[in-house]
């Protein structure tokens, strides 16, 4: 029910639009090829005219034909009549609607105006175009070859090449027949005989869907090839016209050997669709057939049909042997939105296989919008005269606008390019009156150049435009002139009332009473001003404020005493002049501002921000601070407020002083403001490491471990507060198979794949922590063991491997090829079986040569043993050496080793990228560590200790990091490494014999180490005393 009401009201909306618009429609029927002055039809009686005789006309009834310029109507009309005659252009209903089939589509269609404007209404006359039987069909050969084989079936059917008549209805095709040939050549086998193939053959016509007739050739008696392998006959089709026209061709059959199976399509209707931009060579469609035959008589051959359109075959092209149909010439879907193909299937018998293809063609935006402009005032010399007087709505041309596109595509708007007395009124579809909206002013505009824009609803759209020229006649209708369009006054603040502003006049070119002039104010003129009609005097009537309002815009109007009278207006803006009562105010009572420890000194604090309601000198507001003027300045005019001190938060963290601001008026004005200024720390605290709590120290991963699993955690901590304490980890080094992930919010390392074989051993992962500082952030670096094997059998071998993994520089991977005990017990048995053949050789010997070498060794032992021992996983041992060691120490004594960055060598595999030998400290002072004040950083640093981690950058954190300077050193590439106690520093083994200790209850740990022989490294050791 609400569709049908929404039907109804639309009906009716556009019934309403037409009839205001003054739009009628009449329809004709007309027969093609006509001759000329054949009356059609009579307008004035046909649409029911009949004039009001109390409405006068200014000029005769008129009927005008509107056509483009340069255009050949096709039909005229009389103007005083308004009869339709058709012209000496015949109308041919084929040229006219080629490809149009149905006989209720073709039309033709021109529009009249019916003048003068009195009477005004535009008719669109659309003609339908009646078919004629002035084209006789045709077939699309002369000789028509069909082949059929031998074994063919009686009443077998056979298709035969329709034919094609432009003409429709009745007068297209209707009939097909087989003529008997007069005579008929005879020939031995293999040759044509004088048997008649009429009386082999029979034709029947079946009619499609689409109402299109096809004839079929029906075997009526059983055939034989070596008999008789062709026949010749003739067919001829005719259509329904009166008189009936008709035409022949030669129908030739061949017998063909035996092929039992027609090829059989996949699909037989296909429909697709394809854009008409397209490319030359496009695959359409893709057809598959098969045929159950074999060999010969299953290889399938695909073709057009000759019943498709020449404009078809033309744009498309079809493979024999693929079936694939491309495209062969570039598509146009306004020629043709759809095609439609037969395509025969063919295994070399008579009767192939058929498949339709249906091809849309869809539109893009390839055509631009065309404008027709048809004149209803007759132009001179392409421009259109028009009185000033012109009444509204007067009708100036009908613009038709058109695009071939389609949809979107094809939908054109149209409008003027600027704002011009005139409109484009719709009246039809894509048509357009051109008619005046205002009234026309010859003083004001002489002419006008009307760009008239059409612009279609594609993306991106398409314009096109069109020039319209029209001139102004002028006539007699002058109004009152300002002699000041915009007059403009000023007045200081507070004015006694009745003040008076100002006087206006305008003059008017007429004279008499036409010229005598009143003057009125505009409706947008405020209460508080007030105008004298016949002088014209402009005054106050109130005190007026500017800050309450700065500007006042009103129009005002000058009215003459004509019949009917004519005004004008004119924009008055009064501005009020300021005086100095304001006082200055701050946009705060009170300003807080925060500022970091590390602010320069006459650095940017804050701005302070003060304004005056007042203007000019008045409101130039200076600024001044009455107290603290020690510690801060303020720019007077800017106030910019910097700070003429360094500030420490430690020692004073706000200040507090007050704000003076002075106007510049005569007798001045000032106010003041509290500012206090807080001082905010900023990041100085590197992270520190907690977990784990000695480099030397390890983890086990056992072989069982599933991936994903937490193999262990690293945590640090740092002294500074919100952004500056966020921590982030990362691993930056020892992790070159990616065997192990870290999470970088908690520190969790985990296992992130099944461990295999080549996995076991010990890992060395370099672990970044860095917190999110601003400006800058800071870090430090740290080392994890994880141990890689079902168990620890054999702790001081792990031990071993760490101290050892110590030694190695911290941008070489460790753990790679690295073989435990319980790895490769095939290779111990190998080991074994050798090593026990050979002992009762090796017994003798090794027995010989101690003895002979016991004396010299007996010496060098005991020279080790006063100049020191290896570091050992005794607990003991270590214990006793540490106390003897202790008396020997001395705070000062401790040395801070560099590291010694060497240019990387791209041909050396052990490294990732860097080259660098990392030398550690290897003595350190306990009585230091006991110093460390666990209020400030973690147990686990000194807090003298320098940062490790800023010697080491890198802007991802990748496993393979490059180790540079923060600050270049001129003489050496040296930099300190930052002091950290030993259970959590880069530590290195000695490769001579050293004395150790440790008061460490970790087993796998050393506290402290005193090499006196040198450092095992792969390049020069660079130290310095500190």
């Amino acid at each position: 029910m609400d569709l049908l009401s929404g039907t109804y009201l639309l009906a009716v909306l556009f019934a309403c639009i037409v009839y205001q618009s003054g739009a009628q429609e009449k329809n004709y029927t007309v027969r093609e090829e006509l001759p000329e002055n054949v009356l059609i039809g009579n307008l004035l009686k046909d649409l029911n005219l009949t004039l009001d005789p109390d409405v006068p006309l200014s000029s005769p009834l008129q009927f005008k034909l509107v056509y483009k310029t340069g255009d050949v109507p096709l039909v005229r009309v009389e103007e005083n009549t308004g009869e339709i005659f058709t012209t000496a252009n015949r109308i041919d209903r084929e040229k006219l609607c080629s490809g149009i089939f149905s006989e209720n589509r073709c039309f033709y269609e021109v529009e009249v105006a019916v003048l003068p404007d009195e009477v005004f209404r535009l008719v669109k006359i659309r003609f339908l175009i009646e078919d004629i039987n002035d084209n006789a069909p045709l077939f699309p050969s002369t000789v028509i070859n069909i082949s059929i084989p031998e074994n063919t079936a009686i009443n077998s059917r056979y298709s035969v090449p329709s034919a094609i008549d432009p003409d429709i209805g009745v007068n297209g095709i209707q009939h097909y027949e087989l003529l008997k040939p007069k005579t008929a050549p005879k020939r031995t086998f293999g040759s044509i005989t004088n048997d008649q193939g009429q009386n082999v053959f029979g034709l029947d016509i079946i009619e499609t869907p689409e109402g299109d007739k096809w004839p079929q050739l029906i075997v009526q008696q059983i055939l034989d090839r070596e008999q008789k392998d062709t026949y010749v006959m003739k067919i001829k089709v005719e259509d329904g016209g009166n008189p009936p026209r008709s035409s022949t061709a030669i129908l030739q059959v061949t017998v063909t050997d035996v092929n039992d199976n027609r090829p059989v399509f996949k699909e037989n209707d296909i429909e697709v669709s394809i854009p008409e931009n397209a490319p030359v060579g496009t695959s359409v469609s893709q057809l598959h057939a098969t045929d159950a035959d074999l060999g010969s008589n299953a290889q399938i051959l695909f073709s057009f049909s000759n019943q498709i359109s020449n404009l078809a075959r033309r744009l498309f092209a079809i493979d024999n042997t693929t079936g694939l149909i491309t495209i062969k010439e570039p598509l146009d879907r306004e020629e043709s939105p759809v095609h439609k193909l037969t395509v025969l299937a063919s295994d070399g018998s008579s009767t192939p296989s058929r498949a339709t293809v249906t091809i849309n063609i869809t539109d893009i935006n390839d055509n631009v919008p065309s404008i027709d402009t048809r004149y209803i005032i007759n132009p001179v010399n392409g421009t259109v005269l028009l009185s000033e007087k012109a009444p509204l709505n007067t009708k100036i041309a009908l613009i038709t606008v058109m695009d071939k596109d389609a949809d979107l595509n094809g939908k054109v708007t149209c409008f003027t390019d600027h704002d011009v007395p005139f409109r484009l009124k719709p009246v039809f579809d894509n048509q357009f009156l051109l008619e005046t909206a205002t009234f026309l002013d010859y003083e004001a505009t002489r002419e006008y150049a009307i760009k008239i824009v059409a612009s279609d609803s594609g993306k991106p759209p398409l314009n096109q435009s069109a020039m319209l020229l029209i001139k102004i006649k002028d006539e007699n209708d002058n109004a009152p002139v300002f002699t000041q369009p915009v007059i403009g006054l000023s007045i200081p603040e507070n004015n006694a009332p009745g003040t008076q502003l100002t006087k206006i006049s305008a003059t008017d070119a007429d004279s008499g009473r036409n010229a005598e002039i009143s003057y009125m104010l505009g409706s947008d003129a405020p209460p508080i001003f007030n105008l004298d009609r016949r002088t014209g005097i402009l005054t106050a009537v109130r005190k007026l404020d500017r800050e309450k309002q700065d500007r006042y815009s009103f129009t005002v109007l000058a009215k003459d005493n004509g019949m009917p009278s004519l005004q004008t207006n004119a924009t008055v803006t009064v501005s009020v002049l300021d005086q100095n009562d304001n006082s200055p105010a701050f946009t705060h009572n009170e300003y807080n501002f925060y500022v970091p420890e590390n602010l320069p000194m006459y650095g940017t604090v804050g701005l302070i921000t003060v304004t005056d309601a007042d203007s000019g000198e008045n409101a130039a507001v200076t600024l001044s601070i009455l107290n603290g003027r020690d510690n801060f300045i303020i720019d007077p005019l800017t106030g910019v407020i910097r700070p003429n001190i360094t500030f420490d938060r430690e020692q004073q963290s706000s200040y507090t002083f007050q704000v003076k601001a002075v106007d510049g008026g005569r007798l001045q004005r000032s106010s003041t403001a509290k500012v206090t200024i807080n001082v905010v720390d900023v990041n100085d605290n590197r992270p520190v490491f907690v977990i784990p709590s000695s480099n030397f120290s390890y983890d086990l991963v056992p072989t069982s471990t599933n991936s994903g699993s937490v193999v262990t955690k690293v945590f640090a901590v740092d002294n500074d507060t919100g952004m500056n304490a966020e921590l982030r980890y990362s691993i930056i080094g020892g992790n070159s198979r990616g065997l192990f992930t870290i999470d970088q919010l908690t520190g969790n390392i985990t296992l992130k794949e099944k461990v295999i074989t080549s996995d076991h051993g010990l890992h060395r992962l370099v672990i970044k922590v860095n917190d999110l500082g601003q400006p800058e952030s800071l870090y430090t670096i740290a080392l994890v063991h994880l141990f890689v094997n079902e168990t620890v059998t054999n702790g001081s071998y792990v031990q071993e491997l760490v101290r050892r993994n110590m030694e190695t520089p911290v941008g070489q991977n460790v753990g790679d090829g690295e073989i435990t005990p319980q790895t490769n017990d095939y290779v111990k048995i190998i080991i074994a079986i050798i090593a026990g053949t050979m002992t009762v050789i090796l017994v003798i010997f090794v027995t010989a040569l101690v003895r002979c070498r016991q004396t010299p060794r007996h010496k060098v032992v005991q020279k080790s043993k006063q100049s020191g021992e290896w570091v050992s996983p005794n607990q003991e041992n270590r214990q006793i050496k540490k106390k003897k060691k202790k008396k020997k120490r001395s705070p000062k004594s401790l040395l801070l080793n560099f590291v010694t960055i060497e240019e990387s060598k791209p041909d050396d595999p052990g490294h990732e990228h860097i080259n660098g030998t990392l030398d550690i400290p290897v003595e350190l002072e306990e009585q230091t560590m006991g110093k460390y004040n666990w209020a400030t950083t973690p147990t686990t640093f000194k807090p003298d200790s320098p940062d490790l981690a800023k010697h080491y950058k890198s802007a991802s954190p990748q496993p393979t990091f490059q180790i540079k300077p923060e600050t270049p050193v001129p003489p050496k590439k040296h930099h300190v490494i930052q002091e950290l106690p030993l259970d959590n520093t880069f530590v290195v083994g000695c490769d001579s014999l050293s004395k150790c200790s440790s008061s460490s209850s970790d087993p796998y740990s050393v506290s402290e180490c005193s090499c006196q022989g040198g450092f095992k490294t792969p390049g020069p050791i660079h130290t310095r005393q500190l």
